[in-house]
């Protein structure tokens, strides 16, 4: 009864993978052949495994190299199969670059060029005055403790990408001293806050320090804040009368919030 049953897999097996093109490794091994010796039956190992040395590539999958220039016998002497004349038959000029436009002026040259693109160049927000005391008045601003520019980020006063620039417009609606530190300040705005006891100091802040000062919690170890790196950015900070934070008489008697001037464990983390 046994054996019956060894013998009714064995062909249930042989059936199964006898429709399937194994490829010449099947045809050499008789992986498939199968011989029952009373009670013990045998299936036959191939006579060839597949290993690195006997891979092989679908046939067609490759197709060889045209190598012309080899003469006329070749099939490809001469010309090389690129015709006579035109475009197509030089080198280099059979796929023209992106605004080719056939040999007539291309677009791109033919309207002239005005102007540059200054890569220092800041994108600082306008602050005005009235808005300031508007968030005062509204519980939003907190004018006892100097404002930077975390505070203007936090308080949504407005939104900046390089710096804030702090207007005088609606100078009289402000009635509060305040402390702010901002990018840079006019004229108008420096005369109504020291009217009313404030302070003005104009802070410089790179791309990474203001990435540090906005959001502290992404940093393990704050960075120390870097200095103004042209001249021309250097003598602004250093000017009294813009009230830089680097100008004599205003380094001595105020200390930046916003401004790290040594590497520091952010303990907040």
């Amino acid at each position: 009864m046994a054996t019956l049953r060894v013998t009714r897999a064995v062909n249930l097996l042989h059936r199964q993978f006898s429709g399937l093109n194994l490829g010449p490794i099947q045809r050499m091994s008789h992986l498939h052949t199968t011989r029952a010796i009373g009670t013990v039956f045998r299936i036959d190992r191939p006579a060839q495994f597949v290993s690195l040395n006997n891979l092989r590539d679908n046939k067609g999958s490759r197709k060889t190299k045209k190598r012309v220039g080899r003469g006329h016998g070749s099939g490809h002497g001469k010309t090389c199969g690129r015709g006579q004349k035109g475009q197509k038959s030089r080198s280099g000029n059979s796929k023209p670059g992106p605004g080719f436009e056939g040999g007539q002026t291309p677009l791109m040259r033919v309207f002239p060029k005005r102007g540059f693109k200054n890569a220092h160049a800041r994108d600082l927000q306008p602050l005005n005055l009235d808005k300031i005391q508007h968030w005062i008045n509204t519980g939003r601003l907190d004018a006892s403790k100097p404002i930077t520019l975390k505070s203007i980020y936090d308080a949504n006063l407005v939104k900046f990408k390089d710096g804030v620039s702090l207007l005088g417009r609606g100078s009289g609606y402000l009635q509060v001293p305040i402390t702010i530190e901002v990018t840079r300040a006019s004229k108008e705005a420096i005369k109504r806050v020291e009217e009313l006891g404030g302070r003005v100091v104009c802070v410089y802040h790179n791309k990474l320090a203001l990435r540090a000062l906005l959001k502290p919690e992404k940093f393990a170890i704050l960075p120390k804040s870097a200095m103004p790196m042209t001249a021309k950015m250097r003598r602004m900070y250093e000017d009294k009368e813009r009230r830089g934070f680097l100008a004599e008489g205003i380094k001595e008697e105020y200390v930046p919030v916003s401004f790290n001037f040594e590497r520091r464990v952010n303990e907040a983390v």
